[in-house]
């Protein structure tokens, strides 16, 4: 597990040892930063359920101002800190210890990205999209971008918060949301899909 491009490029971070934590492969993080693009450039970030802290390492690499990294587990708080030293991040780094609930009554501020990432069949998206649109936590023009398995439920709407676009690597889905009322180019969501074993993408 590596860090791809910017700042950080090519850092090794320490993986977890069995399988209670599930780092973000290579393959789909690199298309998540793809769907954001310039968007993470002096963004203010939240890896809610930062695990390694893989994700919001990235984004703080591509340019991202600030990230607050938020897990539960003693060990992913652990590595997460471990990664960030790994990376001199500390500056940019903010560590929140607790569930999601928790964490977001701790975020003092705007986020402009949200990256999402809970044990996948544990049902908590739509109760973290709620959460976050309830304390008004989405930046105007932000975006929440949550990773989760093809067969998981993730709602279309949450509040405010719409979902606009959807992809599809192997088993992993990427769904993007932001408020409803952010001017989004029309996306046909069945075809806006991406075939990771076969190498096609349409980022």
């Amino acid at each position: 597990m590596r860090i791809i491009t910017g700042e950080y490029r090519g850092r090794k971070l320490e993986s977890p040892i069995g399988y209670d934590i599930r780092p973000t492969t290579d393959k789909v993080k690199e298309a998540i930063f793809n769907i954001l693009m310039n968007d993470t450039y002096d963004a203010v970030v939240a890896d809610l359920f930062a695990g390694t802290g893989n994700l919001g390492l990235e984004a703080l690499s591509r340019g991202a101002r600030r990230c607050y990294f938020c897990d539960n587990s003693r060990e992913s708080l652990r590595l997460v800190k471990t990664n960030i030293e790994k990376c001199r991040a500390q500056n940019k780094s903010v560590i929140l210890a607790g569930d999601y609930r928790k964490a977001l009554s701790g975020i003092r501020e705007k986020v402009d990205i949200f990256l999402l990432d809970p044990p996948y069949k544990d049902g908590l998206y739509e109760d973290c999209l709620a959460e976050i649109d309830a304390l008004d936590l989405l930046s105007s023009d932000g975006v929440i971008i949550a990773e989760h398995g093809v067969r998981d439920f993730v709602p279309d709407r949450a509040g405010r918060l719409v979902k606009v676009r959807e992809k599809k690597y192997g088993k992993i889905m990427v769904s993007i949301y932001r408020h409803a009322d952010f001017p989004e180019e029309e996306t046909d969501k069945e075809n806006d899909t991406t075939d990771a074993a076969q190498g096609e993408s349409l980022i």
